[in-house]
């Protein structure tokens, strides 16, 4: 199946998990289209001086791959400088957030996968 880029759900979530600013995510497909155990695969936009707040991931796991700007990652505890060609995994009870410390958007792609 292929889709166009103005055929995806584009979704604009203010405070995302407890952050700052409005963040764009682009569903790449929906859930109900991935036949895999996937929960999530969108292209993620956060703002100059926005991020994403602390949460944890139970029965599944997040993997985001950052495509550009730069920023911050929270990585269960520990802070960490992020860049365009940084990946990160969290899981099993393990909590993450990020934060876009750069001067341009934080541009990340997000998988949700379920265990």
């Amino acid at each position: 199946m292929l889709r166009k880029e103005l055929e995806m759900l584009v979704e604009n979530r203010e405070k995302m998990r407890g952050g700052d600013g409005i963040i764009k995510i682009k569903n790449l497909f929906k859930a109900e289209e991935l036949r895999g155990k996937t929960r999530l695969i969108a292209e993620v936009t956060i703002p100059v001086g926005g991020s994403i707040g602390y949460h944890i991931h139970e029965n599944e796991e997040e993997i985001y791959y950052f495509i550009s700007g730069n920023g911050e990652v929270d990585d269960n505890g520990v802070r960490k400088q992020v860049s365009a060609g940084d990946a990160m995994l969290t899981g099993e009870g393990k909590g993450h957030a990020v934060y876009n410390t750069g001067n341009t958007p934080l541009i990340l792609m997000a998988i949700i996968l379920l265990y």
